[in-house]
């Protein structure tokens, strides 16, 4: 019989004799679900990082008979009860009980198995009743349902093992980092078939062939925890440790990410801790006060978003929030996450006017909670698993987002670079002749690259909401566009930084995204987006296999500019070199229409380069191939400033790539 050893709360010594009382012994029943005294005071410090293993509904044994243990936080509630399917949604059969002033409540109900649906039934003290879904359910009802669902997270068979232990072995800012966005109910859909969802199988075996042949070393998942409404993007969550129930099991899920591991593929999630819908089944008032949000809606609720903001001065919400990482770490072998909106986090009057938030205990703007949130979530989760990415989405000049865990900054692997993206998008729509204008935008984020570890995002943000695709933004006729969007990549696949594209942009979708449809796949019967496509390829390989596009990231020794400053010409020269300073890579990018003939460039040294990518080629989509030799010697002479200079064709809206 398995031993659990708990202490009375009097100080450990009786009080007539001072001397220490021996611990008391209490027997547990084989696979019982147990909720001690110690589970109740870790949870009240925020620091019970398995309590996703206590509360919730988990099969359980008690007196020999087999059911299901439930749980909930509700420290404000006059009374719980457990409802669902097993019992007709009865209101009084099975009373919760509450087993301490933390405000935990719990019932055991015999002959409970999976795939019941149940909600917790909440008395408040002025007299209403609530009806939530399960804070910690590991499976929900399909919407429009909003219940609850029993289910059992053991016996998926694992085989990913080597994968795990190579990548808690590898230093992610040295490695090759290219990342798929992806919306699993709209990248491809069944016609004709209701929503036409794949399910998560379905999806991950799809999905593993195109990755295959697109060689990202990750995707990231959008809306994977439990959400309400489509529109949302899985942004406005109910049931954060809960795989969304549109695709299918939780089982299902866990099919997905062992396949994606099968094939090499780091598999990362989108997850959103700055806010929550506050639909009346989820999180908001949820035993008739506010625990999960602050009560005072200057700090509680987001004005433009109507959403609720987490109280992450809570210990039990930041215990809920940390445990919840480690839950998808555990259960579901994830290998990142992407935290949304963390700059909302940070600053207490982020989207708000005055009068709409209220100053830190020092008069400032800065949300201390959410400081130390972050910190305690970086170093736990870091700390326990090395190899696992926590990536910002950080919009502002927050100092140190990346850091390693226990120093000043916040302990993120990664952040988002914004700004380059910003930069990056306006340059790009811009008229050519208006390029000259705005040269040093594309120059600019080198200039602070060096202050994190950062990521370059072109992601789902950019395409929606009348911003237009990204071969759309492009000026131009439209094989100018596709010209113009493998210039761009190229520029993007050279610079400093990890890459990340969402679903669609690798092929030249032309529509704005929308979570209603799938992507226009028929547009690779086009010559331009098969070979948009093709090209994205090639970035892909291209970046995979040089390891100076990605072994430093974040100092001046990885890139080294030869021409930031040719603004008439719109042209950018630069080189990205790695320690052993073997197969350097050189980048030429030509942002006009104009074939710039015997164009001279100066390069580093007096040797051979070889082309190893030319955008202008028939193949990739252009309109005729511009010759440019394969390989060319460099001559004595001054140019750029070097003793040494290439001389060649540069085709317009070409990007050239070549070997030394």
């Amino acid at each position: 019989m398995a031993v659990s050893k708990t202490k009375k709360t009097t100080g450990n010594k009786t009080a007539a004799s001072g001397r220490k009382k021996p611990a008391q012994t209490v027997l547990q029943e084989p696979g019982k679900v147990f909720i001690s005294e110690a589970d109740c005071y870790l949870f009240s410090q925020g620091t019970h990082y398995d309590i996703y293993k206590k509360l919730g509904a988990h099969i359980s044994t008690e007196n020999g008979q087999k059911g299901m243990f439930f749980a909930v936080w509700a420290p404000n509630a006059e009374a719980v009860y457990v409802i669902g399917t097993f019992n007709g949604w009865d209101e009084t059969q099975y009373p919760m009980e509450k087993i301490n002033e933390v405000g935990i409540y719990r019932c055991f109900i015999p002959g409970v198995g999976e795939n019941e649906l149940y909600k917790f039934l909440i008395h408040t003290q002025d007299g209403r009743k609530l009806y939530k879904a399960d804070p910690y359910a590991n499976a929900a009802e399909l919407r429009p349902g909003t219940a609850s669902k029993t289910t059992d997270l053991s016996g998926f068979h694992w085989t990913d093992a080597k994968w795990e232990a190579a990548r808690d072995a590898e230093d992610h800012t040295k490695a090759a980092m290219s990342i798929y966005e992806c919306h699993i109910g709209s990248w491809m859909k069944h016609p004709g078939e209701g929503d036409g969802f794949y399910t998560y199988r379905e999806f991950a075996d799809r999905m593993a062939l195109y990755l295959k042949e697109m060689p990202f070393t990750h995707i990231e998942l959008m809306g994977i925890s439990e959400h309400p409404f489509d529109g949302s993007w899985g942004y406005q969550v109910t049931g954060y440790y809960a795989p969304t129930a549109r695709y299918g099991t939780p089982k299902d899920f866990m099919y997905l990410v062992n396949k994606m591991h099968e094939i090499g593929v780091g598999v990362i999630l989108d997850w959103v801790p700055a806010h929550f819908c506050p639909d009346e089944h989820g999180l908001a008032c949820f035993d008739g006060q506010c625990i999960y949000e602050d009560p005072d809606p200057r700090r509680g609720e987001h004005p433009d978003w109507g959403t609720r903001i987490f109280n992450c001065g809570k210990p039990e919400v930041k215990n809920f929030l940390i445990a919840n990482v480690l839950y998808w770490i555990r259960e579901y072998h994830i290998d990142g996450i992407r935290v949304d909106a963390v700059a909302s986090m940070l600053y207490l009057d982020y989207g708000k006017q005055p009068g709409q938030w209220l100053p830190n205990q020092y008069g400032g703007n800065k949300n201390l909670d959410a400081i130390e949130f972050f910190r305690h979530m970086n170093s736990v989760v870091r700390g326990s698993y090395p190899g696992f990415l926590t990536i910002a989405e950080e919009s502002t000049a927050w100092p140190n987002v990346t850091s390693d865990i226990g120093k000043e900054g916040l302990g993120f692997s990664f952040k988002w670079n914004m700004g380059w993206m910003h930069d990056f998008c306006e340059y790009m729509k811009l008229d050519p002749i208006m390029r000259k204008g705005s040269h040093y935008s594309m120059t600019f984020a080198m200039s602070y690259n060096s202050a994190e570890n950062y990521i370059l995002p072109l992601s789902h943000d950019e395409v929606v909401h009348l911003k237009c695709s990204m071969v759309e933004k492009m000026p131009g006729y439209r094989a100018d566009k596709y010209a113009n969007l493998r210039a761009g990549y190229t520029f993007m696949f050279g610079h400093s930084g990890k890459k990340l594209l969402f679903m669609g942009q690798e092929f030249g979708q032309e529509r704005e995204w929308s979570e209603e449809r799938e992507l226009d796949w028929f547009l690779l019967q086009e010559s331009l987006n098969a070979g948009m496509k093709r090209y994205v390829q090639d970035l892909l390989k291209m970046y995979r296999k040089y390891p100076c596009l990605h072994e430093i990231d974040n100092d001046w020794a990885g890139f080294e500019w030869l021409n930031a400053d040719d603004c008439d010409r719109s042209i950018y020269s630069f080189f990205r070199r790695c320690p052993s300073d073997k197969r350097c890579l050189l980048f030429i990018l030509n942002m006009t229409p104009v074939e710039r003939e015997k164009y001279r460039i100066g390069v580093p040294v007096k040797k051979k380069y070889r082309l190893i990518l030319n955008s202008a080629k028939k193949e990739y989509g252009a309109l005729e191939d511009v010759r440019v030799p394969l390989s060319i010697t460099a001559r004595a002479g001054e140019c750029d400033y070097r003793e040494q200079y290439l001389e060649f064709t540069l085709p317009p809206y070409g990007a050239l790539v070549f070997e030394f």
